[in-house]
C-alpha cells in the first residue's frame, strides 16, 4: 500500500471513529436517562438509534462541507451567502430527519407510541430540528475557520517566499552595482595607461612603450586570474599594485618613489579587488604630475579596532582647497562606492592634506581573511615592506 493509500485509510478511520464515539457518548445519555425513568425500551434500541442517527448526519455533512466550499462566506457576500446557507441548512436538517425516520420505522427502533413514518418524523422533527440546523452551521464555521487557518498559512509562505525572492534580488542588485563599478574603474586606467602608451609611440620612444605594453600585459595577467572576484587578500592586491608602478616608473624614473609598509598580520586580510590602485594613481597624477621634481608615496596599512586601515600619503600640492573630506574624481568616487556597497556604513573613505603638506587618503574596512587566504600562507615580506621604486 503507497504512502497516499495510507493516508487515506487513516483519514477515513478516523472520521468514522470520531463519529462512532459521538454516538456512543449520545447513548451513554440516553442510558442514564433510562435508568432514572426505567424505560423498557431495550438499551440496544438506544444503541442502534444514536449509531445510525450520528452516521446519517456524518454521511449528509459531507455535503455541507461541498456547500461550503461551494458557496463559501466571504466578507464581500456575507449576507447573500449566509440566507442561501440558512436556506440549506432548514433543507439539511428535514433531509436528515426524513432519513432517519424512515430507517427507524422500518427497523421499528422506536418506542411503540410511534408506529408509523408520520409519527416518527414528526417527534424527531421536534426534538432535533434547531439542533441539526445548529450543527450545519457548526461545521460551516469549522471549515471556514479552518479555510482562513489555511490561508493564513499561505500567505505566510508567500511572504516568506516573496522575502527570500526580495533578499535575492537585493543581493544580485548589490553585486550587479559592485561589478559595474569595477567595470568603469578598470578601463579608467587602462585608457589613461593606454594614452601614456600613445604618448611614447607618437614621440618615438618606442622602448619605453614596449616597457609600459609588458608591464600592462603582467597586470591584466593578474587582474583577469581574480575577475569574478570583489575581494582579494591584500597581499594580492599589492603584487596588483607593483605592478601597476611598475609602469608608471617607466614614464616618471627617478621622480617617482613608493615606500609599502604593511604590517605582516594585514597581509591575508580581504580587500576589494583594485582598491589601491586609483588611490596611488591619483597621488600620481595630483602630485608628481603637476610637479617636476621628484615626488614620494608611502602606503601603510595597519588592524586598529577591529579595522583594516590603508593610508596612502604623497607629497604633492595636496586637494585643493574645499575638496579635503570628499572623494572627487572617478577612481576615488568608484572605490568609496565599492566600500559602501561591500561593508556599508563599515567601509570609509576620507580624504584630507597632511600638515606637512601632501595628500592623504585613508580607507577604513572591517578586518576579516580573504575568502581564499589561509592563516598558513607565507609571503617574503622585504618584497612588500620598504619596496622603492
Amino acid at each position: 500500500m503507497t504512502t497516499a493509500a495510507k493516508h487515506r485509510v487513516w483519514r477515513y478511520t478516523a472520521f468514522a471513529g470520531g463519529w462512532t464515539l459521538l454516538g456512543l457518548f449520545y447513548f451513554s445519555q440516553s442510558m442514564a436517562q433510562k435508568l432514572m425513568t426505567s424505560d423498557p425500551t431495550p438499551w440496544w434500541h438506544y444503541l442502534l438509534l444514536w449509531v445510525l442517527g450520528i452516521y446519517i448526519f456524518a454521511a449528509l455533512a459531507l455535503g455541507v462541507l461541498w456547500l461550503g466550499r461551494r458557496f463559501p462566506l466571504q466578507r464581500r457576500n456575507w449576507l447573500s451567502r449566509g440566507a442561501l446557507h440558512l436556506l440549506f441548512s432548514i433543507g439539511f436538517s428535514v433531509l436528515d430527519l426524513s432519513i432517519a425516520a424512515v430507517i427507524f420505522t422500518s427497523l421499528r427502533l422506536m418506542p411503540s407510541m410511534f408506529k408509523d413514518f408520520p409519527s416518527v418524523f414528526g417527534f424527531l422533527l421536534v426534538i432535533d430540528f434547531h439542533s441539526n440546523i445548529l450543527g450545519y452551521w457548526t461545521i460551516l464555521g469549522a471549515q471556514a475557520g479552518y479555510r482562513y487557518y489555511r490561508g493564513y498559512q499561505e500567505r505566510e509562505r508567500q511572504a516568506l517566499r516573496l522575502e527570500v525572492q526580495a533578499s535575492e534580488l537585493k543581493m544580485q542588485l548589490a553585486r550587479a552595482q559592485l561589478s559595474a563599478l569595477k567595470m568603469q574603474l578598470q578601463p579608467h586606467f587602462l585608457f589613461n595607461t593606454l594614452n601614456a602608451i600613445t604618448v611614447l609611440v607618437r614621440q618615438g620612444n618606442t622602448e619605453l612603450a614596449e616597457e609600459m605594453l609588458a608591464g600592462l600585459s603582467d597586470l591584466l595577467r593578474c587582474v583577469l586570474e581574480d575577475v569574478e572576484a570583489q575581494e582579494v587578500a591584500l597581499r594580492r592586491e599589492l603584487e596588483y599594485l607593483k605592478i601597476y608602478l611598475s609602469i608608471q616608473q617607466v614614464r616618471f624614473r627617478d621622480r617617482l618613489k613608493v615606500v609599502i609598509s604593511a604590517d605582516p598580520e594585514t597581509l591575508d586580510a580581504a580587500v576589494p579587488q583594485m582598491a589601491l590602485q586609483p588611490i596611488v594613481e591619483n597621488a600620481i597624477v595630483h602630485g608628481i604630475g603637476r610637479r617636476s621634481s621628484a615626488s614620494r608615496i608611502a602606503i601603510t596599512s595597519a588592524h586598529t579596532n577591529g579595522d583594516l586601515v590603508i593610508t596612502v600619503e604623497d607629497d604633492g600640492p595636496g586637494f585643493a582647497h574645499g575638496a579635503a573630506g570628499a572623494s572627487s574624481g572617478i577612481g576615488l568616487a568608484n572605490t568609496e562606492a565599492r566600500l559602501r556597497q561591500l561593508y556599508g556604513e563599515a567601509g570609509r573613505l576620507e580624504t584630507g592634506n597632511r600638515t606637512e603638506g601632501g595628500a592623504r587618503v585613508t580607507i577604513s574596512m572591517p578586518f576579516h581573511l580573504a575568502p581564499d587566504t589561509s592563516p598558513a600562507e607565507v609571503m617574503e615580506l622585504h618584497a612588500l615592506e620598504n619596496a622603492d621604486r
